[in-house]
């Protein structure tokens, strides 16, 4: 009886300390390995493009970025969730291979968002032999994670690029009434700014944002 209690309390001890673990690297795990990074760089680009520097706040698109993360990332969570992390509550499985089959589910979502020159790029980097001749579902988090992030941006700044530029056209329009009429002290900003946000609203700009940042991902 007094073994099975010591036991059950190392138990306990061990499950602690992991979580404490996971607590502490969620924020880097969130920046790194979800669509967290594409999607709050995207908004940056869309409230550039507007004009404006500060509307919305920094929490709201951090906010909005958040929940729109957690609902694309749920169907890999519910998934970690039924093959490792029940069956290691349940003492099914150790340690090692918790880790191990929980690892499965992101690196496949992460792969998928992957380009194949980033993966080769970090492939070829890769001081280890052994990397460099696996297949993309065999390769290690290390080569993974980075290859995933830097496609991230990529993308990320292709949709920033392509957000610019109906913007740009009022932009340009609107300077060149203005210097056509000859009012040039007038700053052409303050002119296209309303033009820009009345453009965005009647769009319905921010629905179709999201719903094409989430539909990138299915």
């Amino acid at each position: 009886m007094i073994d099975i209690a010591i036991n059950g309390e190392g138990s306990d001890i061990v499950r602690m300390l992991i979580l404490l673990t996971l607590l502490s690297v969620a924020p880097f795990m969130l920046l790194m390995m979800t669509c967290f990074t594409r999607i709050i760089v995207v908004f940056s680009f869309m409230r550039n493009a507007l004009g404006l520097q500060q509307t919305p706040p920094n929490q709201v698109l951090i906010g909005l970025a958040l929940f729109i993360t957690f609902f694309i990332m749920s169907p890999v969570v519910e998934q970690i969730n039924e093959t490792a992390y029940k069956p290691y509550n349940e003492g099914l499985i150790e340690t090692q291979e918790f880790l191990d089959i929980a690892q499965v589910p992101l690196k496949e979502f992460m792969l998928k968002q992957t380009t194949k020159s980033e993966a080769e790029l970090y492939k070829g980097l890769s001081r280890s032999e052994n990397i460099s001749t696996l297949e993309p579902k065999d390769l290690p988090m290390s080569v993974v994670v980075p290859a995933f992030i830097t496609s991230e941006l990529k993308r990320a700044f292709t949709i920033g690029f392509l957000l610019f530029i109906p913007f740009l056209i009022i932009d340009l329009v609107v300077a060149s009434t203005l210097m056509s009429m000859g009012i040039i002290m007038l700053p052409p900003v303050m002119i296209s700014l309303p033009f820009k946000v009345m453009l965005f609203a009647v769009a319905d700009g921010w629905g179709l944002l999201v719903r094409t940042l989430i539909t990138t991902y299915y």
